[in-house]
């Protein structure tokens, strides 16, 4: 359209409500383009404008004008799954076959996630640039044992000689549902290390190893057997820090000891590499 000199379409008035003796009416009208123009403009626009006609056909002329971008967008991206990992919701799908091509477009991916139950807004957890030939993206900022909505919407960005990029919206994804429930057990503790001590005092075996750095960590068990006996764990309540004593030892035997962690929700570790010492008789 040149200087909104072409008609396009009619609509009639839907009456919504009055508001001090004035009708407040909705127009709805949608212009199909046809894929000539926007592959001759990818980076144009069209512009817009209502002419109000009363019922003898008389105008008021022409409303203000609006300029919608001529942008090409993708379509709704395909094959949305989201799987629960250890590190938070890993979401992916499939990437398109073909992408318009042009110096002044670039796409993107833009993820939203809404958390069930809870009537806090959607918020933007991420972007994801078209061009990944695999596309994934990892929600990291999740709560465990809550349940999350997400959806993807395809974004095409349009560089401006002036001004900021301007932004055209295509059609969202279906949305994923999933449970964030951690079945996720911390790293297993490394670097245990057992020491004796007791020379003229009763005797004991101090075991210390390296701190896990998980968020969520409640604490670690600790193992000790015998030779040729079974593990059995040692500790009453769970240990806070990376070291622990064992009183109960006996002259003339040795000890072997493996640690586990524990996070909050009472996933275990797999046991430690062990460590050993003896006490003398």
């Amino acid at each position: 359209m040149v200087q909104c000199g072409t008609d396009v379409g009619t609509t009639d008035a839907q009456v919504e409500h009055w508001t001090k003796n004035t009708m407040v009416a909705r127009h709805d009208y949608t212009d199909t383009l046809p894929d000539s123009l926007i592959q001759q403009s990818p980076t144009g626009f069209a512009t817009y404008a209502l002419n109000d006609l009363n019922p003898p056909g008389k105008s008021g002329g022409l409303s203000n004008q609006v300029k919608v971008s001529l942008a090409p967008t993708l379509p709704a991206p395909a094959g949305v799954q989201a799987k629960v990992v250890a590190e938070g919701v890993q979401l992916a799908w499939t990437a398109p076959e073909s992408v318009p091509r042009n110096a002044a477009l670039s796409y993107l991916y833009r993820i939203f996630r809404q958390t069930e139950g809870e009537k806090k807004p959607e918020v933007i957890v991420g972007e994801v640039n078209i061009s990944e030939p695999q596309p994934t993206f990892l929600d990291r900022n999740i709560e465990w044992e809550k349940t999350y909505n997400y959806r993807l919407s395809p974004i095409t960005r349009v560089e401006q000689t002036k001004g900021e990029p301007i932004e055209v919206e295509g059609e969202d994804s279906p949305s994923v549902i999933v449970e964030a429930h951690d079945v996720f057990p911390p790293a297993t503790p490394t670097g245990l290390q057992a020491v004796f001590s007791g020379v003229g005092q009763k005797p004991f075996i101090d075991l210390t190893w390296a701190p896990n750095l998980e968020t969520d960590l409640a604490g670690y068990n600790v193992y000790r057997h015998g030779p040729g006996t079974m593990s059995e764990k040692i500790n009453t309540d769970l240990v806070k820090t990376p070291s622990f004593r064992d009183g109960s030892v006996n002259p003339g035997t040795e000890y072997f000891y493996t640690v586990t962690a524990v996070d909050s929700r009472g996933n275990e570790s797999d046991k430690s590499e062990e460590a050993h010492e003896a006490v003398p008789q």
